[in-house]
């Protein structure tokens, strides 16, 4: 029953948090993180539970799950389930909630109930979208998170914030119905098909759909999800929405919502179009590189800071489409890695580019210089996160590039070493961003405050996360490690191995070793007494 608490305490708390906004002060803000640490406290709960669910969700690889039937007319149902890699992701979610509202304590100034409305019904549809096991369901958390996004971008936007929160609208509006499109035309031929009319996920999976038309199916959700990603090209509502937005917004933006795009493509598309997917692999891991580079040579050429951090996304997440189409569990888990250490270490950019932008009015480099001096507990963290973000060991973006490329080596060689290029342009645009903004020469003689106890707090909290991470990555990678396996599963089945194999004509190397072909093909003729074996280890056993 944790799960619709979850999503409801938000809801609800937002509903309160809105009314509470007409008494003015703080009561909104103090009802917001309140509400986000009932939330805390339940997935620390949800983290207690795992291993100990019910034999049925453990031969699934499910910590937790509640369903019940919702519109049984149309086989719709609320039903809620969680796994090592939606925790992962609510956990995320509801750790820079908390980190949004403090960040925005002081800057939002105007309408403070309606604001944190709209943030935790953004962090409820997207806690929603991470759970949803119902295709229905999923798409209507989908656009959840839209609308209140829409209001957070338009109204406590800066200068251009109302073309901004359109072009946002626009992008995501138009490819969530080409999602829908797809959603009900599986609804239907599956209905045909078995007479059994439902939107539920695991009714869809191992089902044998004509290409011609599962192609199409396909596309439709990932339309949805490579904007979401965002991918080259469907990338340019990204840098508008990001630089227009309040902090908390771009916060949420990047570390959370570009993750619904990976996750979606990761749960949905391929495992119930494995098939495409293998089709479509080539051309997306082309495209995630050309993402790294693309992103990564813009994000130099920027000198607004948070239009930099902005590009500096796009290229981070070519890294997390390159791992989802190689295929094998390195890359996998290295995906899982990216996902979390981006949102941090973006997070914490935005963060600081907010707060600089509250004290000197202005987010144009070429105006600042020399602030080391001045603000030096806040140029040591503009540079931690600096060094995270270029990839520099001993931090946890570094474990997920260098496990993504690892993997993506093992699918197409070429790719694999453009894609690394990148790491360099990473190091030429941060070590930038480092010097143009902290050390050389001072271009206007600047009065600013350094960071206070909340904001060093924020700081704080963010750079344990990434140290962490980057030090002992082994217990984030285990939790996940049986969802993917359960992914891969259906991407390794006999009919499906000689495509990812024949993919060598396509992009030069195999996906899977035979070693792997072969515990695959006998994973699955002896499914029943192999899956409660293979979800109960983690695939990847190094460390504890």
């Amino acid at each position: 029953m944790i799960l619709p608490y979850l999503i409801l305490i938000l809801i609800a708390g937002g509903l309160v948090a809105w009314i509470s906004g007409r008494a003015g002060g703080n009561l909104p803000r103090w009802i917001t993180l309140l509400t986000l640490g009932i939330a805390a406290v339940l997935v620390a709960a949800l983290w207690t539970g795992i291993g100990s669910g019910t034999d049925k969700l453990q031969i699934f690889g499910w910590i937790a799950e509640f369903d019940v039937a919702w519109l049984p007319q149309l086989g719709i149902r609320f039903h809620l389930a969680l796994d090592g890699l939606s925790l992962i992701m609510v956990s995320l979610t509801v750790f820079l909630g908390i980190l949004s509202v403090l960040a925005s304590w002081t800057g939002i100034t105007y309408k403070t109930g309606f604001f944190h409305f709209n943030i935790l019904w953004i962090l409820a549809g997207i806690i929603g979208v991470f759970l949803a096991m119902d295709l229905f369901l999923f798409y209507f958390f989908w656009e959840l998170m839209l609308i209140p996004m829409y209001f957070l971008i338009g109204i406590w936007g800066h200068e251009n914030s109302r073309y901004a929160a359109i072009k946002f609208f626009i992008f995501t509006q138009a490819s969530g119905l080409l999602m829908l499109l797809s959603i009900i035309g599986l609804y239907l031929i599956q209905g045909r098909s078995t007479g059994i009319y439902s939107f539920d996920y695991m009714h869809f999976l191992d089902n044998h759909i004509d290409p011609g038309l599962g192609r199409f199916l396909a596309l439709g959700f990932l339309a949805a999800f490579l904007v979401k990603l965002p991918a080259v090209p469907f990338h340019t509502w990204l840098p508008d929405a990001h630089t227009e937005a309040p902090t908390a917004g771009s916060v949420i933006l990047a570390g959370l919502l570009l993750k619904t795009g990976a996750y979606g493509i990761l749960r949905f598309v391929l495992p119930i179009f494995p098939e495409i997917s293998t089709e479509l692999a080539p051309w997306a891991m082309i495209i995630g590189a050309a993402g790294i580079l693309y992103g990564a040579k813009l994000a130099f050429a920027q000198t607004d800071m948070k239009r930099m951090v902005a590009y500096t996304s796009v290229s981070h997440m070519g890294f997390v489409l390159l791992g989802i189409f190689a295929f094998n569990q390195i890359a996998l888990q290295g995906v899982v890695m990216q996902m979390v250490t981006h949102g941090i270490s973006t997070g914490a950019l935005f963060i600081l580019a907010g707060l600089m932008q509250e004290r000197l009015h202005t987010r144009d480099m070429d105006l600042m210089g020399g602030l080391w001096d001045k603000v030096p507990r806040m140029a040591v963290v503009g540079m931690i996160f600096a060094m995270a973000s270029l990839g520099l060991p001993g931090l946890g973006n570094f474990i997920a590039e260098i496990l993504v490329l690892l993997g993506a080596f093992q699918a197409d060689q070429v790719i694999t070493i453009i894609a690394t290029l990148g790491l360099i342009a990473a190091t030429v645009y941060a070590l930038r961003f480092v010097q143009q903004v902290f050390h050389g020469k001072a271009r206007r003689k600047w009065r600013l405050e350094d960071f206070n106890k909340r904001e060093l707090g924020i700081a704080g909290a963010m750079i344990i996360v990434i140290v962490w991470l980057g030090l002992y990555p082994q217990p984030l990678i285990n939790t996940a490690a049986p969802a993917l396996e359960h992914i891969r599963s259906h991407l390794t089945a006999p009919d499906i191995l000689p495509r990812i194999r024949n993919m060598d004509d396509h992009a030069g190397n195999l996906y899977l070793s035979p070693a792997a072909d072969a515990t695959a093909e006998q994973n699955l003729m002896t499914k029943d007494d192999s899956q409660s074996e293979i979800f109960g280890k983690p695939y990847y056993s190094g460390g504890n």
